[in-house]
């Protein structure tokens, strides 16, 4: 699982929330302790950038967000972010500088490094989204089993039981994630890849690959 690691997939440059992620080795380490890591955060941003609005909810200056938009705490609003029409942030989520969060889209217990896109009815729980990553129209990340049981994430070689029962999608830096996709519970997706639209997506997806369906993936060149 050693392409899988946060090393591997995200850049800590591109988030406010690098510290989080320190002495981890696999990025959904962090989901456990994204809400107190908030409350952490938040009291230190600075105030002249930063406004406290409602309880625990830090939203940058520069940042747009809509008035029909529903933010509940603890959460963190970055810079330049843009919040649209009726997106409903549910709590425990950091929304990077320059990232999107679109009409009707739904976050919760999640990390949205600088310049993801989320743009027009996604899901994203129990998720971490690298930079630049995109999630089409519709794409979502289911984040419990059908059977309720704890997450596994199931590579080509090993797999490593989380221990968590709510996982979404660990998603590297300039991920494409097609539209009308779901990413299953435990879904790791690596660098620079593309994802199908219409695609169900499970286990480990390489760096720099293309997914087509289950059992095709192809490398990029």
């Amino acid at each position: 699982m050693k392409n899988y690691t946060i090393e591997k997939l995200l850049d800590l440059n591109e988030t406010i929330a690098a510290e989080l992620f320190e002495g981890k080795t696999y990025p959904w380490e962090v989901l456990p302790e994204i809400k107190e890591f908030i409350l952490k955060l938040g009291k230190t941003l600075d105030p002249d950038e930063y406004e406290l609005k409602g309880e625990n909810v830090w939203i940058a200056k520069s940042a747009s967000v809509a008035p029909t938009a529903f933010i509940n705490g603890p959460a963190i609003i970055g810079k330049d972010a843009e919040v649209r029409h009726c997106a409903f942030i549910r709590g425990n989520a950091i929304v990077g500088e320059g990232a999107v969060v679109g009409n009707s889209t739904e976050l919760k217990n999640c990390v949205l490094f600088n310049k993801v896109q989320v743009p027009h009815y996604n899901y994203v729980g129990d998720s971490v989204l690298g930079y630049k990553a995109h999630m089409g129209a519709g794409s979502i990340c289911s984040n419990v089993k059908s059977d309720k049981k704890l997450v596994v994430v199931k590579g080509d070689q090993e797999s490593i039981e989380t221990g968590i029962k709510k996982f979404g999608a660990m998603i590297g830096d300039n991920v494409e994630v097609g539209c009308g996709s779901v990413l299953n519970p435990g879904t790791v997706i690596g660098r620079n890849s593309n994802i199908y639209p219409l695609s169900s997506v499970r286990g480990c997806i390489p760096a720099d690959s293309i997914y087509k369906k289950a059992g095709e993936v192809t490398q990029k060149y």
